[in-house]
Protein backbone atom coordinates (compact mmCIF):
# COMPACT_ATOMS: atom_id res chain seq x y z
CA UNK A 1 0.00 0.00 0.00
CA UNK A 2 2.88 2.17 1.02
CA UNK A 3 3.99 2.47 -2.06
CA UNK A 4 0.67 3.45 -4.26
CA UNK A 5 1.15 6.66 -2.44
CA UNK A 6 2.93 9.08 -4.09
CA UNK A 7 6.01 10.85 -3.04
CA UNK A 8 4.56 14.02 -1.86
CA UNK A 9 1.98 12.12 0.34
CA UNK A 10 4.46 10.07 1.96
CA UNK A 11 6.74 12.64 3.20
CA UNK A 12 3.53 15.00 4.17
CA UNK A 13 2.42 11.59 6.32
CA UNK A 14 5.83 11.34 7.86
CA UNK A 15 6.11 14.72 8.68
CA UNK A 16 2.40 15.40 9.87
CA UNK A 17 2.07 12.35 11.56
CA UNK A 18 4.90 10.22 12.75
CA UNK A 19 7.19 13.01 13.72
CA UNK A 20 4.99 14.60 16.03
CA UNK A 21 4.20 11.10 17.51
CA UNK A 22 7.92 10.22 17.80
CA UNK A 23 8.96 13.04 19.78
CA UNK A 24 5.97 12.63 22.05
CA UNK A 25 6.78 9.04 22.34
CA UNK A 26 10.63 10.52 23.65
CA UNK A 27 8.83 12.96 25.46
CA UNK A 28 7.23 10.37 27.72
CA UNK A 29 10.61 8.06 27.94
CA UNK A 30 12.55 10.56 28.83
CA UNK A 31 9.62 11.87 31.69
CA UNK A 32 9.29 8.58 32.68
CA UNK A 33 13.16 7.76 32.81
CA UNK A 34 13.73 11.10 35.49
CA UNK A 35 10.98 10.20 37.27
CA UNK A 36 12.66 6.84 38.37
CA UNK A 37 15.78 8.27 38.27
CA UNK A 38 15.96 11.89 38.41
CA UNK A 39 17.28 13.75 35.67
CA UNK A 40 20.01 11.89 33.72
CA UNK A 41 21.89 12.92 30.64
CA UNK A 42 19.78 10.72 28.68
CA UNK A 43 16.77 11.57 30.52
CA UNK A 44 17.38 15.09 29.60
CA UNK A 45 18.19 14.10 25.65
CA UNK A 46 15.11 12.47 25.31
CA UNK A 47 13.51 15.39 26.62
CA UNK A 48 14.65 18.12 24.44
CA UNK A 49 14.00 15.80 21.29
CA UNK A 50 10.86 15.65 21.98
CA UNK A 51 10.78 19.77 22.75
CA UNK A 52 12.44 19.71 19.25
CA UNK A 53 9.49 18.74 17.66
CA UNK A 54 7.84 20.83 19.30
CA UNK A 55 9.21 23.81 18.52
CA UNK A 56 9.92 22.87 14.84
CA UNK A 57 5.62 22.49 15.02
CA UNK A 58 4.57 25.80 16.33
CA UNK A 59 7.25 27.05 13.93
CA UNK A 60 5.28 26.00 11.12
CA UNK A 61 2.59 26.97 12.34
CA UNK A 62 3.86 30.27 12.30
CA UNK A 63 4.35 30.94 16.21
CA UNK A 64 7.33 30.62 16.36
CA UNK A 65 9.63 32.13 19.45
CA UNK A 66 10.63 35.69 19.30
CA UNK A 67 14.20 36.81 20.16
CA UNK A 68 15.31 39.37 22.74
Amino acid sequence: MWLLLTRRLRVWFIVTVLVPLGTGLLRRAGLALERRTGPTQLSRGLLRAGDLGDRARARLRGGGRRRR
